[in-house]
C-alpha cells in the first residue's frame, strides 16, 4: 500500500482495564498476549501515537438502552478505574481520544492525524472496536493498516473473522504483522 500522506500514526484501541482484567465481564482473552507487541509499536511510533478509550454514555439512548440492560456494570462515570488505560499505557503525555461509541474514527481523531493520514491500528477487540474504527476510517478515505498480531478478539475465531472481513476492504485496509510495520522506514 502506498503511503498517502505524512508519516503514519499508531492508533491504540481501548487498551483499558475493562478489557484487560480477567474478572471483567468484557475481558478480552488475548489481551495479555498482545500487550508486549503493542508496547513495541508504541515505542517505535514515538509521539505519533493516539490512544482511545471506550466509556459508557451517561444516559444511554436508542439501542444502547437494551445493550446496557445486559451490561449494567459498565454504567460508571468516564473517570472510573474500569475505563483507565492499563498501566503500561497510562503515561502522562499520552494523546487520548475518549468516545461513547465502539468506532473511534470521527472529527477528533481526524483532526489529530491530519490530512491524508495512514492509520496503523492495534488493540481490542478486533471484532468490535477495532473493526468499527477501521471501517469508518476507510470509508472516509483513510489508509488503514490493521496489525493482526497487535489485536485480540473475544476468541481466536472472532479475531480471524474480523481480520478476514477487514481484508475485503483492500486496498483501503491492509492486514499486516508487527514485523512488517517495524521493518518499514
Amino acid at each position: 500500500m502506498t503511503e498517502p500522506g505524512a508519516e503514519p500514526w499508531l492508533v491504540v484501541i481501548d487498551m483499558q482495564v475493562v478489557f484487560a482484567e480477567s474478572g471483567s465481564p468484557w475481558a478480552t482473552p488475548g489481551y495479555a498476549a498482545i500487550e508486549p507487541t503493542v508496547q513495541r509499536l508504541v515505542e517505535h511510533f514515538g509521539e505519533r501515537v493516539v490512544f482511545t478509550r471506550y466509556v459508557a454514555p451517561e444516559h444511554p439512548t436508542g439501542a444502547w438502552v437494551p445493550y446496557f440492560e445486559l451490561w449494567p456494570f459498565a454504567l460508571v462515570p468516564p473517570d472510573d478505574r474500569l475505563y483507565d488505560l492499563m498501566p503500561a499505557f497510562s503515561g502522562e503525555a499520552r494523546t487520548v481520544v475518549t468516545a461513547t461509541t465502539f468506532g473511534k474514527w470521527g472529527d477528533e481523531l481526524a483532526s489529530i492525524l491530519g490530512p491524508d493520514p495512514t492509520m496503523v491500528l492495534v488493540g481490542v477487540s478486533t471484532d468490535c472496536c477495532v473493526i468499527s474504527t477501521a471501517l469508518a476510517a476507510a470509508d472516509a478515505g483513510v489508509a488503514v493498516r490493521v496489525v493482526a498480531d497487535g489485536c485480540a478478539g473475544l476468541s481466536e475465531a472472532d479475531h480471524d473473522r474480523a481480520l478476514a472481513a477487514m481484508s475485503l476492504y483492500g486496498p483501503l485496509i491492509e492486514v499486516v504483522t508487527s514485523d512488517q510495520v517495524l521493518s518499514r522506514p
